[in-house]
Formats: structure tokens, C-alpha cells, sequence
């Protein structure tokens, strides 16, 4: 893999499986999954914790907690049994357009 969408720190084994288990989780308002859209701001895996640190492109959108429930969710599916995931959602540095992958726009007509 030649770059990573977000950064991400932990073991190596465990790169692959996240990225994974966060595109299968899917923004209903754009029809894409978070990690092209660009939500997705960070993880972490230490301590036998998974932290993931996440936005949303509004702070009105409607779908948030259906999103994280997800994203915690799909990743938990993934994840050793005995690693604690926690989701934080984080509002710096505001969301933009230009954290969506190629993909993502394409998809949307930009």
C-alpha cells in the first residue's frame, strides 16, 4: 500500500483490517463510505485501545450518531476481542472538500 488515508499509528498487522472495517461503514447523506469522504482524522492502537478520531462534514449533520455507532461497531467486528475501540468525534480542523479522496470525487461530479 503506497499511502495511507489518514494517519494511523499501531501495529502494522492491524493497518490493513481497520482501513477495512472503516470503508465498510457508509455516510447515508453521500452514499460513501467515511474514509473517502474524509472523516476519518486519525488511529491510534496502544495500551489495548483502539482511539479513532473522526468528523463530520457538518457539525448539523443529522446521521452522526448513527455513523460513530457504526464506525465503532464495524471495527469491534475486526478487531482483537480484548482491544477497547473508542470513537471521538473531533471538530478541529473543520471538515473539507479537499480531505475527500479522488474517488469520492469523481463520484460526486467534481
Amino acid at each position: 500500500m503506497t499511502e495511507h488515508p489518514f494517519p494511523y499509528e499501531g501495529p502494522e498487522e492491524l493497518r490493513q483490517p481497520i482501513l477495512t472495517a472503516l470503508r465498510r461503514v457508509v455516510d447515508p447523506e453521500v452514499a460513501l463510505n467515511v474514509v473517502d469522504v474524509g472523516l476519518i482524522y486519525g488511529v491510534t492502537v496502544a495500551n489495548g485501545k483502539l482511539h479513532a478520531q473522526v468528523t463530520m462534514t457538518s457539525a448539523a449533520c443529522p446521521v452522526t450518531d448513527v455513523i460513530l455507532e457504526d464506525i465503532e461497531t464495524q471495527l469491534d467486528r475486526d478487531m482483537p476481542p480484548e482491544l477497547l475501540i473508542q470513537v471521538e468525534l473531533v471538530w478541529s480542523p473543520p471538515w473539507s472538500t479537499d480531505r475527500m479522496s479522488e474517488r469520492a470525487r469523481r463520484f460526486m461530479g467534481w
